[in-house]
């Protein structure tokens, strides 16, 4: 399990020189679209986790509906973000080839950020987060989750964060993860309320 210490930093290391975070051939997203919510939402989830489950059985240690999509009423990309803790996400041959069954495709890979991958499904849409049990991020997406789901007027300064950000990553012609570098600063501030709430820091 995570510290409290990791749990309420927030690890942002450099790739290393010569590196990437993508597998070959694999890159950012392109245009950002935030649509309005969405009741097929949760639908869709519930068909991407039991792929999942059916693909690694026992080998899931958790599975967890995260990210915008996991907020009723929010706005959000419609891709589902979904993370899934295993024993040892470093070792892929006992996760991906079985996901790679049920149609999902490997496009991150960070080793130097807690073992952390990503594989993509298309239809539905999903970024699939795969961390190790010592990882602090899933703890750190379901405080947030459940943050937003129980105050709403931190959902809804969010949804405004959202729509500005991807207003402004449109008209820059920018991808999804200078979308994110936008509205980083009003995502920590709520992690920030979060954390005291749980009494995670002062």
């Amino acid at each position: 399990m995570p510290s409290r210490a990791d749990i309420v930093t927030f690890h942002d290391p450099l790739v290393p020189p010569g590196s990437s975070m993508y597998v070959p051939g694999a890159g950012p997203t392109g245009e950002v679209r935030v649509e309005e919510p969405d009741g097929r939402w949760t639908g869709w989830y519930d068909d991407l986790a039991g792929r999942v489950r059916e693909a690694l059985g026992w080998r899931v240690l958790d599975l967890q509906h995260v990210g915008s999509t996991s907020v009723p009423g929010l706005a959000a990309k419609p891709i589902i973000d979904i993370d899934l803790v295993v024993a040892d996400a470093a070792d892929e041959a006992t996760y991906v080839p079985a996901l790679e069954a049920q149609g999902f495709e490997l496009r991150v890979r960070e080793p130097w950020w807690f073992e952390h991958r990503v594989l993509r499904h298309t239809d539905p849409r999903c970024h699939l987060h795969v961390f190790g049990p010592e990882a602090p991020e899933p703890v750190k997406h379901r405080i947030f989750r459940d943050w937003l789901r129980g105050n709403a007027d931190e959902r809804d300064l969010y949804a405004a964060t959202k729509r500005e950000a991807a207003e402004a990553a449109r008209a820059a012609g920018e991808h999804s993860m200078q979308y994110n570098a936008r509205k980083e600063k009003v995502v920590r501030e709520i992690y920030g309320r979060a954390f005291a709430a749980a009494g995670l820091v002062d």
